[in-house]
């Protein structure tokens, strides 16, 4: 998904127009191969600008990462809290919307949040810190639908649903980022049917 906006039309726009540029380069690079001076031609802003509204790319890159976890979450929330639909079927539609997406986009970018994950953990601990935060706040939105699916008697009652959304989040972030090495969902599709038919120990 590309959250990319159209060159700045007013001074009120430039701080928005930074950052989502910036969350276009950096899915693209990561965070150390982005340049301010690359993000700034991109959206057409003034160097002074930039440094009007952040002191340090380290600034900047915490700004990205906390924008494009909003856009995550309105998406997560979406697909997750829906109380009209079952929980396994919002889990299954959630993971089916993220196959979908790595189609069209030929696998090419997976999550932000992620892909900062792997390259900043060991170089940034300001930056190891919130992405752990964001993760964990993901982690406990899985294993909230979870409860919900054992208490509608749709897993069984020794399904540890903390285990279960941990699991989750490190086995599907590592199929994203197989079927990015392989420009291909397979990975993707594997771990769903695996997460549902040995995890949860339903049909997937």
């Amino acid at each position: 998904m590309s959250f990319m906006s159209p060159k700045v039309s007013t001074k009120q726009d430039t701080k928005f127009v930074l950052i989502e540029t910036g969350i276009d380069v950096m899915l693209e690079k990561g965070y150390n191969a982005t340049g301010i001076n690359e993000v700034l031609t991109a959206c057409n802003v003034p160097k002074g600008s930039f440094y009007h509204y952040f002191s340090s790319k380290e600034a900047f890159g915490l700004a990205v990462i906390n924008t494009f976890d909003e856009h995550y979450v309105q998406q997560l929330d979406k697909a997750l809290k829906d109380a009209k639909v079952a929980p396994l079927k919002r889990i299954k539609n959630y993971i089916d919307g993220a196959i979908e997406k790595a189609e069209k986009c030929q696998c090419s970018r997976g999550c932000l949040i992620a892909n900062l994950s792997q390259e900043m953990a060991d170089q940034n601990e300001v930056f190891r810190i919130r992405l752990k935060e964001i993760m964990q706040r993901r982690q406990a939105t899985f294993a909230a639908v979870l409860n919900e699916a054992k208490a509608a008697g749709a897993i069984p009652k020794s399904v540890k649903t903390s285990d279960a959304a941990e699991f989750f989040l490190c086995a599907f972030e590592g199929s994203i980022m197989r079927s990015k090495v392989m420009r291909d969902t397979k990975p993707m599709k594997i771990f769903r049917q695996i997460f549902f038919s040995q995890v949860l120990r339903v049909g997937g």
